[in-house]
């Protein structure tokens, strides 16, 4: 099986296309620089989870859970890895017959007939299987930060794989496997829907259903080692450029425009966190600055492949302050307990950049005229987009976590929970 990115509406989607014999179309050739580009992004996606993920968010736990944390986005790696070989990747990229519009079929479970010159454009198709997966490893860990420090591990590890097969794996069909988004032309370049609203609104529900940490708003629960969170940050920034520029799936001018609006934006959001936080709060911090700059990563995810440095840059701006108010005022007036701020800063910010793609996207880039184009319509898509993913990630999260409830229960018991996850769910500690 081959991929071909096609213009469906207004949008961009990756459809499935069949080899029927031993000679390939031009468009199969193997090209040697867009392969070894992609094996490149490939291992910058990965590197964004372990180690990235797991410093990020295993500096702003307190100490008695950081093993924790870390530990289960290296268990996420691993098991979305196994899931989506077995049945994700198939869910996500193949036509599903008459319900190929809301999920895939079974036609690649266990990547049934990948041999090894099956291709996709011009990368070989294993390249192009294993750089979504690293998408589908991340996504499910971003969840963890929204109930840090109070869920069982078996708890997690069962929600985490039942989502990535039933969350993760359709909405992704949905957006750039041919899927209906796609047909309603929704711009999505490398997952502003997919990964991050999503993991956004699931991590919010998972803090809800949850409750709120034992202590929340008494205790101390501030950040144990800001060092490892800033090396963490820095280590998402670099990998990010896999993220966006390798959603390209080319060494191409696509992706070079994709990497410059990354870094324009991620330096024009944290500096937009660093100073919202020094007017608030009369302080600059670190844990802001590395915060506001996930979120520009985030808000620039779904636009890199359609917008200019100059539309980065006030995406930048915007989703700096955005998340500021999310992961802040927000939080505090509804009441909800998201440890690590993963519907502030990813929900809030794939939010503002999917709405924003729309008005900044530029056709001589992405082929898609935005709202500054004379497009207003695409705003009204992308809100189609974000609403569709916010309704089905928040109902089918919530019965998973209910299911899981049932099953294992959700949450560690009290004593476990204010001794520390660490020794009582891995029996180790650091010292």
């Amino acid at each position: 099986m081959r991929f071909k990115t096609k213009l469906i509406g207004a949008g961009l989607a990756i459809i499935p296309v069949l080899s029927t014999g031993p000679a390939l179309a031009a468009a199969d050739k193997l090209d040697s620089g867009d392969t070894a580009w992609m094996i490149t992004a490939t291992a910058l996606v990965l590197l964004m989870t372990i180690p990235g993920l797991a410093l990020f968010y295993g500096g702003m736990v307190r100490k008695s859970n950081v093993l924790t944390m870390v530990m289960q986005s290296f268990t996420i790696c691993c098991l979305s890895t196994v899931l989506w070989m077995i049945i994700g990747y198939s869910l996500a990229f193949t036509d599903g017959g008459g319900a190929n519009a809301f999920v895939g079929g079974l036609d690649k479970i266990f990547l049934s007939g990948m041999s090894v010159d099956a291709m996709s454009g011009t990368i070989p198709e294993s390249v192009f299987m294993t750089f979504q997966m690293t998408f589908a490893i991340i996504t499910p860990a971003l969840i963890t930060g929204a109930f840090a420090d109070r869920m069982k591990f078996s708890a997690m590890v069962l929600f985490s794989g039942i989502w990535v097969v039933l969350v993760y794996s359709p909405v992704v069909h949905w957006v750039w496997g041919g899927g209906f988004l796609a047909e309603e032309g929704v711009l999505d370049f490398a997952g502003g829907t997919v990964v991050h609203i999503n993991a956004g609104v699931a991590g919010l529900v998972a803090a809800i259903m949850l409750g709120k940490r034992k202590g929340y708003g008494v205790e101390n629960m501030a950040p144990h080692n800001l060092v490892l969170s800033l090396i963490g940050a820095s280590l998402l920034w670099v990998g990010w450029f896999g993220f966006n520029a390798g959603s390209a799936l080319a060494a191409n001018n696509g992706a070079g425009m994709a990497m410059a609006v990354t870094q324009i934006c991620t330096a024009a959001a944290a500096l937009a966190w660093l100073f919202a936080e020094w007017i608030v709060h009369g302080k600059p911090s670190v844990l802001g600055i590395v915060s506001g700059a996930v979120g520009g990563l985030v808000a620039i995810t779904p636009a890199a492949g359609f917008v200019d440095p100059m539309g980065a840059l006030l995406i930048g701006i915007i989703a700096g302050v955005a998340c500021f108010w999310g992961a802040t005022t927000l939080k505090r007036k509804c009441g909800y307990d998201d440890s690590l701020d993963v519907f502030g800063v990813h929900g809030i910010g794939g939010i503002v950049g999917a709405l924003l793609t729309g008005v900044f996207a530029i056709e001589a880039i992405g082929g898609t005229a935005g709202m500054l184009e004379g497009n207003p319509g695409q705003v009204w898509t992308q809100f189609v987009g974000i609403l569709a993913t916010i309704v089905y990630s928040a109902i089918a999260t919530a019965i998973i976590l209910k299911v899981v409830d049932l099953i294992v229960g959700l949450r560690v018991d009290e004593e476990a929970e204010i001794e520390g996850l660490d020794i009582n769910l891995h029996g180790e500690v650091v010292q």
